[in-house]
């Protein structure tokens, strides 16, 4: 079998017959039997019989015979009938001499199972068919195309075998289900029944999806409506210009499945629908009504579009504009974060640079004190000088002093002038002024005043045993 779920290997080729050599498609007979199988009353009630097992017990007693196709099409609890397909008309005849009038038994039940088989009839609409349905239609003109039979409606048609890349060359015949069919094939392999004057493809059609009408209305206006989706098969409608033309291809697929032969050279079948139009499908009144209804579908689709493209670019403009005021924000956030820096690193530097300032301030304070203390000890000393200088002038024009202060840090006085008046009788010399007293005194025999503190132990020692003399201590 092939895995394609609508067509089926085939290995008798006997039989077939050319449809278009050009796209290798042939036509085979049908070989169909209906099967019809007696079944025992039940006497014990919840038993059943299996289907499966009746299947199984047929193609057992069909050897070497092969269904390619049984299925049950009916069950009752009387009979079960089902259908059969072989693969050559030829092998029919043997195929119901051995099942026609035969018996099975069936596990688990004791009585014998009659079986009937006989050649299934063809289900194809006949030339009395079509010629009474418009002659005893009402809402029908012979004189109108499309209102007479003029037109075929195939069902089931795999699109791969009609599909422009279906060519010779393709190592496959199943390689990929989504090629569409192609106008030209089909006007191709079916002109040679006559002149076509329209075809229709529904599935190649976008707009036809859109078209949802009631099964009322469409019937009455000729617009099918279509089940979609389906890529693997499509529906064709051919119109032919003259009533003959209709009649050869009628004929011609009349009983037949559609076959195709693939460059490997295995043959795989299809059971196609051959119907004659009764809806009115190819009429100028429907073809024209399609048209409009297309039209209108474009523009509302068209309008759909604008309104899609319309709301796309709102929404673009809309994700912009929230976009920018994010970028916005966030630019307003690190504006505002480097002003806070800013004004941050401007108050840290200002803070250091006054603490600068006072640190400098307090070292030039510091330097302008060092500086006044040297400028006043220079104007002290130089003003010591100059009194020294001055001293060293007029105390020797006064050779009769007699009492003498001298202060705790006029040391040098004490130790240089004091010893050039040895008339000297009064001399106060402050507690720590020790080495006055030590290296001073004793020079001046003469003091007769000598005041000394009580806290100057040493020197009053020193001083008192060296000079008996005094009139005081």
């Amino acid at each position: 079998m092939s895995n394609n779920p609508v067509t089926s290997l085939c290995n008798d080729t006997a039989d077939i017959i050319s449809f278009s050599s050009k796209s290798s498609l042939y036509l085979k007979p049908i070989a169909r039997v209906h099967i019809s199988v007696q079944l025992p009353q039940l006497k014990t009630s919840g038993k059943s019989i299996s289907n499966w097992e009746v299947m199984e017990k047929l193609k057992s007693m069909a050897k070497p015979d092969k269904f390619m196709l049984l299925k049950v099409i009916k069950s009752a609890l009387e009979f079960i009938r089902l259908e059969g397909e072989t693969e050559s008309k030829s092998s029919l005849p043997k195929l119901l001499a051995k099942l026609d009038g035969s018996t099975m038994k069936l596990s688990g039940y004791p009585e014998v199972l009659k079986i009937r088989a006989v050649e299934a009839k063809s289900m194809f609409p006949s030339r009395h068919d079509w010629d009474s349905f418009f002659r005893d239609a009402k809402n029908m003109n012979e004189m109108k195309a499309g209102e007479r039979p003029d037109t075929i409606h195939i069902t089931e048609v795999p699109c791969k075998w009609f599909a422009p890349s279906h060519s010779p060359s393709t190592s496959s015949s199943y390689k990929s289900a989504t090629n569409k069919p192609s106008y030209d094939i089909i006007e191709e392999v079916f002109s040679q029944y006559g002149d076509i004057r329209c075809i229709d493809v529904p599935i190649l059609d976008p707009y036809r999806e859109e078209i949802t009408v009631s099964s009322a209305a469409s019937n009455a206006a000729g617009i099918n409506t279509f089940k979609f989706g389906q890529d693997l098969v499509f529906d064709v409608y051919i119109q032919y210009k003259e009533y003959m033309c209709f009649v050869k291809c009628m004929e011609a697929l009349r009983g037949m499945k559609l076959m195709h032969i693939n460059q490997d050279g295995k043959a795989f079948t299809a059971t196609i629908k051959v119907d004659f139009d009764k809806t009115k499908h190819l009429t100028d009144k429907s073809i024209k009504r399609r048209e409009q209804e297309t039209e209108k579908i474009k523009s509302l689709l068209l309008e759909k579009e604008r309104k899609k493209q319309a709301e796309k670019e709102f929404e673009e403009n809309k994700r912009k504009e929230i976009a920018r005021k994010e970028r916005e924000e966030k630019e307003e956030k690190a504006r505002r974060k480097r002003e806070r820096e800013r004004k941050r690193k401007e108050k840290l530097d200002e803070m250091k640079r006054c603490e600068e300032e006072r640190v400098l301030a307090l070292n030039i304070a510091k330097e302008e004190r060092k500086i006044l203390v040297a400028q006043r000890k220079l104007e002290s000393i130089r003003l010591l000088t100059e009194l020294f200088d001055r001293v060293k002038h007029i105390i020797p024009q006064y050779p009769s002093i007699s009492y003498l202060n001298i202060p705790a840090y006029h040391t040098s006085i004490s130790q240089h002038i004091i010893p050039q008046y040895p008339s000297i009788s009064y001399l106060y010399i402050p507690a720590y002024h020790t080495s006055i007293s030590q290296h001073i005194i004793p020079q001046y025999l003469s003091i007769s005043y000598l005041y000394i503190p009580a806290y100057h132990t040493s020197i009053s020692q020193h001083i008192t045993s060296s000079y008996l003399t005094h009139n005081s201590t």
